[in-house]
């Protein structure tokens, strides 16, 4: 019989709550999966999973009993706990009943064999759900990949994972602490650099992506930093016909990720 998990000083369950912060995220190398499409999702692109938790109920679902048949020749460790404590670590209201603790993907970028051409790079994006809505968002317009700034909020945080729906698992993402020598490095390799910004007379629309090209999104109160805007080469805005002052960062990512896309044509580039 299956021990159960019934102290909340045990060593995993001390690990679980630990993950809940940045810090021990980045320590520990790991980060928490809440839900069974989610897991799905990761063992679907090759996540490297530690550890399952479950509470017993789960076992009796269809999706409970679903996943376990997909695992079950992978040799991941998994272990009951009981539901009362189980549902004290998780941040879901109406929980599925399983956690999983996860590797968090190394993704480096090597300028000496770069074959991407199409980037997003995030400046210092923090709310969440902003985050996690352009990593979706960039996943279906057929991004390469993500390079994210220093002072951007963490994309293995909980409510970034659940605003992208499963895409954090399929879009490689890069963490770049110096961003301008990295973007150098960028265009070093002929890339072209645009940027979102208010103080320019070109239209998101106007403009060629064709090529190499990383687009930058700045931060939500104040855009992209100056020191991006002066090495960027292009600049570009999105018109506002209404009376709003700015439009929301996830929002003006999709419509010039979109209209890259179009432009490049990105069906025959794929």
């Amino acid at each position: 019989m299956r021990d159960v998990i019934k102290s909340s000083n045990n060593s995993l369950i001390k690990l679980i709550r630990s993950l809940k912060s940045k810090k021990n995220r980045s320590n520990h190398g790991m980060f928490i999966i809440e839900g069974i499409r989610f897991i799905e999702f990761a063992v679907e692109n090759k996540i490297d999973l530690v550890e399952i938790c479950y509470s017993k109920d789960m076992l009796f679902t269809d999706g409970g009993k679903n996943l376990f048949n997909k695992i079950k020749d992978k040799k991941i460790k998994s272990y009951e706990i009981e539901k009362k404590l189980f549902d004290s670590i998780t941040d879901t209201k109406n929980t599925q009943g399983i956690i999983a603790i996860a590797k968090i993907p190394e993704y480096k970028i090597d300028f000496n064999n770069f074959t991407r051409k199409f980037i997003l790079i995030l400046d210092r994006i923090q709310d969440p759900g902003n985050l996690g809505t352009i990593i979706r968002t960039a996943d279906a317009a057929g991004v390469d990949c993500i390079v994210i700034s220093k002072g951007t909020v963490d994309p293995y945080n909980e409510k970034v994972l659940r605003s992208t729906m499963g895409s954090i698992f399929s879009m490689p993402i890069h963490y770049e602490k110096e961003i301008l020598e990295f973007i150098n490095k960028l265009k070093d390799n002929e890339f072209n650099i645009l940027s979102t910004c208010l103080n320019t007379n070109s239209y998101y629309d106007e403009v060629d992506y064709q090529g190499k090209i990383a687009i930058v999104i700045g931060n939500e109160a104040n855009g992209v930093s100056e020191e991006i805007i002066d090495i960027s080469d292009i600049l570009v805005k999105i018109p506002i016909w209404g009376k709003a002052e700015s439009l929301n960062a996830s929002i003006a990512a999709g419509i010039i990720m979109y209209e890259a896309s179009k432009n490049r044509n990105i069906n025959k580039i794929k």
